[in-house]
């Protein structure tokens, strides 16, 4: 059994990009940059490196997103990912892309107001309004009880 199964969060890096194969299956395109942080070796400073993702999503959620998805936007994306082969002016290329089944809008760059979005896609039907998440209560800690550091092992 193999698993393939990739979640990433983001900035768009290029407005998304629609198209439509010959069938008229709507096509969605976007890139996405994920830090990775890296101790520099000369100077010891922790750096972020970009990693840049291309993303695809079909069908009509592609095509109703391409509407709201602007270049730097915030996203959390779930997908599989897809690795493809073509040759151009004689010189085989390759790619890995992800081929996204949910996408969250976190939010816009700029965005003074926090996290705001919802979630596109999947089996869940999706929703194109805002999200109505809403964080679980913190458990309650009775501070009455009396801890006695002598029954701790280390």
């Amino acid at each position: 059994m193999s698993i393939n199964r990739v979640i990433i969060s983001g900035n768009l890096t290029r407005d998304p990009e629609l198209r439509s194969t010959a069938s008229g299956l709507p096509v969605l395109g976007f890139g996405v940059a994920v830090n990775d942080r890296r101790r520099n070796q000369q100077t010891g400073e922790w750096e972020d490196y970009p990693n840049f993702i291309d993303c695809t999503m079909f069908g009509a959620r592609g095509e109703s997103l391409s509407k709201f998805l602007t270049k730097g936007a915030k996203v959390a994306i779930e997908g599989k990912l897809r690795w493809s082969q073509w040759e151009r002016d004689g010189q085989k290329r390759s790619k890995i892309e992800v081929i996204v089944d949910e996408l969250e809008l976190m939010s816009n760059r700029g965005d003074s107001q926090g996290s705001q979005g919802g979630n596109y896609g999947g089996n869940y039907g999706g929703s194109y309004g805002q999200s109505a998440y809403s964080a679980p209560a913190a458990p309650t800690v009775d501070t009455d009880a009396t801890v006695y550091d002598d029954d701790i092992p280390f």
